[in-house]
């Protein structure tokens, strides 16, 4: 059976800003391949790359460690949690409203699923305009959704949360829940109402609780 893949994820490149306020990451040659001639036979060289960043850049996935200090982090959040999960795709046109509240939500199956929000957001990557008066969701549809029961909430925003407030009841609410949350997704237009799959896969790093992953959808 043929699949299509849809890649939900932003490039990461040297000095990203991801987040105002936290520093971009540096991405350079630990060892070049130039410099890497000098330790193997003549015509073979090869590059190992050095990367300094915070886990929170480009696409990533945030899991309880991130919010609660005796949450699971990202060694013990189990790998099915991150594969292959059924996925339902809500529509929230940013253009329309910027606060998600529960009635985006509501009469769908949510139950066990990987709860993708499209917004629009994306077309603003990497520009000024991503940072500010974002799409969010709501005190409520976070309630809502932990009610329903969901594996994983992602959106296609700065922040799932209301960035303008100090409070982050959404985080508060789903991590709690031990449901994940994935946050800077984009291209999720492409998914449209078609059954799909998503995935989110990131490293197995003990003490983190959010990092850089490869999120796609996979329609039959």
């Amino acid at each position: 059976m043929n699949h299509v893949l849809i890649d939900l994820s932003h490039t990461i490149e040297n000095g990203l800003v991801t987040y105002k306020g936290l520093p971009a990451p540096i991405i350079c040659d630990y060892l070049s391949r130039e410099n890497s001639k000098k330790f193997y036979e003549e015509g073979t060289q090869f590059q190992i790359g050095k990367i300094e960043m915070v886990s929170n850049t480009g696409t990533y996935v945030d899991c309880p460690f991130h919010r609660y200090e005796n949450g699971k982090d990202l060694s013990e959040v189990e790998l099915e949690r991150f594969v292959d999960l059924e996925g339902i795709c809500i529509e929230a046109d940013h253009r329309k409203s910027l606060a998600i509240t529960a009635d985006h939500f509501k009469n769908k199956d949510l139950k066990d699923k990987a709860v993708l929000v499209h917004t629009g957001w994306d077309i603003h990557w990497n520009t000024d305009r991503y940072y500010t008066q974002h799409p969010f969701l709501t005190r409520e549809a976070a309630e809502y959704l932990k009610d329903q029961k969901v594996r994983l909430v992602g959106i296609d925003s700065h922040n799932i949360d209301d960035t303008s407030r100090n409070s982050r009841p959404v985080h508060t609410i789903l991590l709690a829940a031990e449901i994940l949350i994935v946050e800077h997704l984009c291209n999720t237009s492409g998914i449209g109402e078609t059954p799909f799959t998503f995935s989110a896969v990131p490293p197995k790093f003990k003490g983190v609780g959010t990092f850089p992953v490869r999120a796609y959808a996979r329609k039959s």
